[in-house]
C-alpha cells in the first residue's frame, strides 16, 4: 500500500479547483480583497471603464477614434481608416500584435488578465462588488445558499440579477457602438424595431451572452474558454514575472508558533490566499494555468503577515529563478530573438503606414471597346476608375493627364470629392487628336489629385491605331 506522501504527490495539481470530486461545478465564493494592490486595481478600473464607455463618443474629423465595422469592412484605429485594400497592413499588424503578446507574456506572465482584461475588470470590479453590496460578504453568501432560501434571499437574488441584466444591456450597447458606431446605434433606437430585426436580435444575443458570462460562467471563462490562458502555458519560463509564493521563506508552514525551538517558515497556513482567489487556486502550489495574476493573494497575505508581525511579500511579483536562486529576472535569448523580430515587423508596419496613400485607385479599360474614331478627327479610349478615400473625412478630388496632347471627357457624373470609406466610380474617355498619334500603343499617366497635391500616379496604355 502506498504511503500518504506518495499518494499526495500523485494527486498534486491534477484537478482544477472549480470542479469537485464528482466532476460537478463548484461555485466560487470569493472573499473581498483588501490592500494596496486592490486599491490600485480599483483606481485603474475606474479610468479603464471611463475610457471603454467614453471612446465611442470621441470623434476625429467626424469619424470615431475606434471602429471595427465587420459588416462594412471598415476599421478605424486612432482615427485612421483601414479598408479591405489594406489587407497587407492588416496582416502585418496582426503579426505585430501576436508577437507583442508573446514577448509581453514571456516577460510579465498573465498580468494583462488580472489588470486589463475586460472580463476580469467587469467581473471583479463591477459585478462582484454589486454582489457584495446586495448579498453581503462571501461567507454570508455561502451560508445563505446552503440553507433553505428565504423570501428575503429570493428578493435579493432577483434584484441582483435584474441589475446584472441591465448592466449587460449597457455593455452590449457599448460593444455594438464599437462595431457600427454610436450614430448608427442611436439611429436604430429611434426607428421602429421592425426595420432592424436582425440588429435588435444581435443586440439581445450579446446582452444575454454578457449576462450569462458575468452571472453564471464567471471564472470558467478564464480557466477553460479564453485562449490566452492556454497560450500562457507554453510561453512562460522560469524568468517570467508572475505572482509567486516564496516557498524557501514560507515552508514548512504551520499554524502553531508558540514553541520557538520548532523549525517553521513564515506561512501561517491561514488559507486567505485561497479564499480571495477568483479562480480558487492555492498559489502555494506554484505557478498554475488558472492564475490570472490579479494580486488578490498578495494583498491577503501581506495583511496576515502584518497581523502576526512578519515581513510582507511572502507572496509577490517575481520569477521562479528569483525565488529559487535569488537571481533577478533577465532578458533571455528567446525574449531577445522574439523582440528583434517584433521590432523589425513594427518598423515595416510604421513605414507602410507613413507612406500609405490617401486614395486607393484602380484604373481599368472598359471591356468591349478598343478605340473610337470621332468626327472631330480624334481617337478616344474608354476607361473606368474605382477609387476610395482612406483619409477619414471628405477630400477634394479630380483627375489630370501628364500630357497636353490628350484630354479627359467624362461619361455621366464627374466627381469633385470623395467621402471616407465609400468606393466611388467614374467612367471617362481619353481623347487624342490623330496628328499627335505616332504609334499603335502609347503609355500615359493619370494623376489622381486632391487639390493641388498628387496622391497617386496611374499608368495606362492608350490604343491609337488598329
Amino acid at each position: 500500500m502506498e504511503d500518504t506522501n506518495t499518494q499526495s504527490e500523485k494527486n498534486f495539481r491534477d484537478k482544477i479547483s472549480t470542479v469537485d470530486i464528482k466532476g460537478k461545478r463548484k461555485w466560487m465564493y470569493v472573499f473581498k480583497p483588501k490592500g494596496t494592490l486592490y486599491n490600485l486595481r480599483t483606481y485603474f478600473s475606474i479610468v479603464y471603464l471611463l475610457l471603454l464607455f467614453g471612446l465611442p463618443f470621441v470623434k476625429h474629423n467626424g469619424n470615431p477614434i475606434f471602429l471595427f465595422n465587420v459588416t462594412k469592412s471598415t476599421f478605424i484605429f486612432f482615427g485612421q481608416v483601414f479598408l479591405p485594400q489594406d489587407f497587407i497592413l492588416f496582416g502585418i499588424g496582426m503579426l505585430v500584435f501576436l508577437l507583442f503578446v508573446v514577448v509581453f507574456t514571456l516577460i510579465f506572465g498573465r498580468v494583462f488578465c488580472g489588470w486589463a482584461c475586460p472580463q476580469t475588470i467587469f467581473l471583479e470590479m463591477v459585478f462582484r462588488k454589486i454582489e457584495y453590496w446586495i448579498e453581503g460578504p462571501a461567507n454570508k453568501q455561502q451560508t445563505a445558499d446552503s440553507k433553505t432560501w428565504t423570501s428575503e434571499l429570493y428578493l435579493r437574488k432577483a434584484i441582483k440579477h435584474i441589475i446584472f441584466f441591465g448592466l449587460s444591456f449597457i455593455i452590449a450597447n457599448t460593444f455594438l457602438s464599437y462595431i457600427i458606431g454610436v450614430d448608427e446605434l442611436f439611429h436604430y433606437m429611434k426607428e421602429p424595431m421592425s426595420k432592424h430585426v436582425l440588429g435588435i436580435t444581435m443586440h439581445m444575443v450579446f446582452t444575454v451572452l454578457f449576462y450569462a458570462v458575468y452571472a453564471f460562467v464567471r471564472e470558467i471563462s478564464c480557466i477553460v474558454i479564453c485562449p490566452y490562458g492556454r497560450l500562457q502555458g507554453v510561453l512562460l519560463d522560469r524568468n517570467s514575472i508572475v505572482v509567486i509564493y516564496d516557498y524557501l521563506r514560507g515552508e514548512p508552514r504551520t499554524k502553531k508558533r508558540k514553541d520557538p525551538s520548532e523549525k517553521h517558515g513564515d506561512c501561517i497556513d491561514c488559507g486567505m490566499c485561497v479564499n480571495v482567489c477568483p479562480t480558487g487556486i492555492d498559489i502555494r502550489n506554484g505557478t498554475q494555468l488558472e492564475c490570472v495574476n490579479c494580486t488578490s493573494c498578495i494583498d491577503a497575505c501581506n495583511m496576515m503577515m502584518k497581523n502576526v508581525g512578519l515581513e510582507p511579500n511572502l507572496i509577490k511579483f517575481g520569477s521562479e529563478n528569483d525565488v529559487a536562486t535569488g537571481v533577478k529576472p533577465r532578458l533571455t535569448y528567446r525574449i531577445k530573438m522574439y523582440g528583434i523580430v517584433l521590432i523589425i515587423l513594427l518598423s515595416v508596419l510604421i513605414g507602410l503606414l507613413t507612406t500609405r496613400d490617401m486614395f486607393d485607385a484602380t484604373v481599368l479599360r472598359v471591356a468591349g471597346q478598343i478605340l473610337q474614331e470621332n468626327p472631330d478627327n480624334s481617337i478616344s479610349n474608354l476607361y473606368k476608375i474605382k477609387i476610395v478615400s482612406k483619409s477619414g473625412y471628405t477630400e477634394p478630388y479630380h483627375l489630370e493627364l501628364d500630357t497636353k496632347d490628350a484630354h479627359i471627357e467624362y461619361v455621366g457624373r464627374k466627381l469633385d470629392s470623395l467621402k471616407s470609406g465609400i468606393e466611388s466610380e467614374e467612367i471617362f474617355f481619353i481623347k487624342v487628336a490623330k496628328e499627335h498619334i505616332t504609334q499603335r500603343k502609347e503609355n500615359m499617366h493619370i494623376l489622381v489629385k486632391s487639390g493641388n497635391e498628387i496622391i497617386q500616379t496611374k499608368k495606362i496604355t492608350f490604343i491609337g491605331q488598329y
